[in-house]
């Protein structure tokens, strides 16, 4: 319960907490942390530790000295000590000397020196992720009762950051495993077999040369058809793999950079149009885009299209995009044959996390249209 905090140091945690969670990675949500905290209860120094497995830290930052000077240091501490204690022990530690607590060690030669003491662990249920600790209150007197209190209410927000940061994380490596086995399968279903199919007729071909000419230079033009073939299919993957730079290009220029790309690397003609398109959370660009991508490689790889378009607008608190081709359609049925390896349930599950939704509409003949449509915040 909040008791000694005024309404000035609550508008500066509130602040502070607010800084912390506008961060999705791991090390800019420790960082913002631990600057939050030196700066809410004015002391000269901070760290932040989170430790791993083996007795040490898999994580170790400080504020308050120069780069020279954390050079100077060494290496991170281990999990000794006083750090020990806090990793072991829920409860805050506040101290006027640190030098007089009985787990007091030493330090290095470069390590300043520090006096009155406060340290206070980031914990989750019976878990204790790390600490922040603070050192040499700027103003005489030491820390006090209050400053805790400070430390302790930001180390609570601070914790449900940093499991959110974590878990964002993890689902970004799993977007990453999920993305190599999209490739892989793409390889396998495709340029695999082409280069296959080009081995046998090379074969056949060589073959061929001394009884039938025609027939040999005929096989030939295969192989320089499926030759072409394959490099298209590998160029389309090689483009999936690029990255774009959705910060600071924003969504509709990383699109029409990408329909430019398949313009001009392909016989269709890919047409890229955009209205009033606002900015998305990172993760609800990265999303889109990726969606947006995947329908235009289907129709450029299955459609048969010679036309393709691409409309990113922005109506009624949506932001929506549409990828449409005059080919030759598909079943979009659950049974139908193609449906899996148009990865449309890869895209309407990318669509459910962004909190979005896909809709697919098929003729045969007639075309395909893919529409998604994403909440803006």
């Amino acid at each position: 319960m909040v008791t000694g905090i005024d309404r000035d140091e609550l508008r500066e945690v509130s602040a502070a907490v607010l800084a912390v969670a506008t961060h999705l990675e791991v090390r800019d949500v420790l960082q913002t942390i631990l600057t939050s905290a030196r700066r809410l209860v004015g002391a000269r120094y901070a760290a932040l530790g989170v430790p791993d497995k083996n007795g040490g830290f898999a994580e170790f930052l400080a504020d308050g000295i120069s780069d020279e000077q954390w050079a100077e240091i060494g290496p991170v501490p281990r999990q000794h000590g006083l750090l020990g204690v806090l990793l072991s022990d829920p409860h805050p530690v506040r101290l006027d000397d640190i030098r007089a607590h009985p787990e007091f060690g030493w330090w290095p030669a470069a390590h300043p020196v520090l006096t009155d003491f406060l340290g206070v662990p980031i914990t989750d249920g019976d878990e204790i992720l790390g600490e922040i600790f603070v050192a040499n209150k700027e103003v005489p007197g030491g820390f006090t009762a209050q400053d805790e209190e400070l430390l302790a209410l930001l180390a609570s927000h601070a914790a449900i950051a940093l499991v959110n940061a974590r878990l964002y994380e993890r689902s970004r490596e799993l977007s990453i495993v999920e993305e190599r086995n999209r490739i892989a399968r793409e390889l396998h279903d495709s340029v695999t077999q082409k280069l296959f199919s080009l081995r046998l007729t090379a074969e056949a071909a060589a073959a061929l040369l001394d009884r039938d000419l025609d027939r040999a230079r005929a096989e030939m033009d295969t192989v320089r058809k499926l030759a072409a073939a394959a490099t298209d299919e590998l160029s389309a993957v090689v483009i999936g793999l690029r990255s774009p730079d959705l910060a600071g290009d924003g969504l509709d220029i990383a699109l029409r950079k990408q329909a430019d790309l398949l313009n001009r690397v392909h016989d269709a003609a890919v047409r890229f149009s955009s209205r009033d398109v606002p900015r998305l959370t990172s993760a609800r660009e990265e999303a889109v885009y990726r969606i947006a991508q995947e329908a235009l490689h289907n129709a450029l790889r299955h459609a048969q299209a010679d036309e393709i378009e691409i409309d990113v607008s922005f109506r009624a608190q949506l932001l929506v995009v549409r990828v449409k081709d005059d080919g030759i359609g598909f079943d979009t049925s659950p049974s139908g044959q193609t449906s899996r390896r148009l990865g449309l349930s890869s895209m309407r599950e990318r669509a459910r996390a962004a909190g979005g939704r896909l809709k697919v509409t098929s003729e045969r003949p007639g075309g395909t249209t893919v529409l998604l449509e994403v909440p803006v915040d």
